[in-house]
């Protein structure tokens, strides 16, 4: 799996962190109107210690799954995660969609094969924070944010 990092150093290794993410968005969750279910609880902490995207079936199929919710429930969480902006939905849209939990200061971009569907993320430096800095100056706008995702074929593809 290739890992990059940021500017904000990448906590995905470190399990008291992890645990420490798992809290604070649920909580934020909470605040943002959803209910503490343990479904939601299951759910933050899957995505939160995976080290890549994972599709509604690696989440709902999950040892750490212990609510027992089915895939259509898991699947309504995860579209309101989506909806409050707490994970990001990646993949080709005639595919399974994968979800990578957001965090403020770290993100990652990705590389999508258009004929096996496999992602990766890309292990080089952001090419696009230095135009992110350019365009808040010039437009005003301020807390940039950009999720980028590049298509092509996978070298085994190829």
């Amino acid at each position: 799996m290739l890992h990059h990092h940021h500017s904000a150093t990448c906590q995905h290794h470190d399990e008291d962190s992890a645990r420490d993410l798992a809290a604070t968005m649920l909580d934020r969750a909470r605040a943002a109107g959803l209910r503490r279910t343990k479904a939601l609880e299951n759910i933050l902490s899957i995505l939160v210690h995976s080290h890549q995207p994972l599709s509604l079936a690696d989440i709902a199929e999950s040892p750490d799954l212990t609510s027992g919710a089915d895939k259509a429930t898991v699947y309504r969480v995860l579209v309101k995660l989506e909806e409050l902006g707490f994970i990001r939905r990646l993949g080709l849209h005639d595919r399974s969609a994968y979800y990578t939990i957001l965090q403020a200061g770290h993100h990652d971009d990705y590389l999508i094969c258009t004929q096996c569907g496999r992602i990766q993320r890309l292990d080089i430096a952001c090419p696009v924070e230095a135009l992110e800095k350019q365009i808040e100056k010039q437009s005003g706008f301020r807390k940039l944010y950009h999720e980028l995702e590049f298509y092509g074929l996978c070298p085994k593809c190829a």
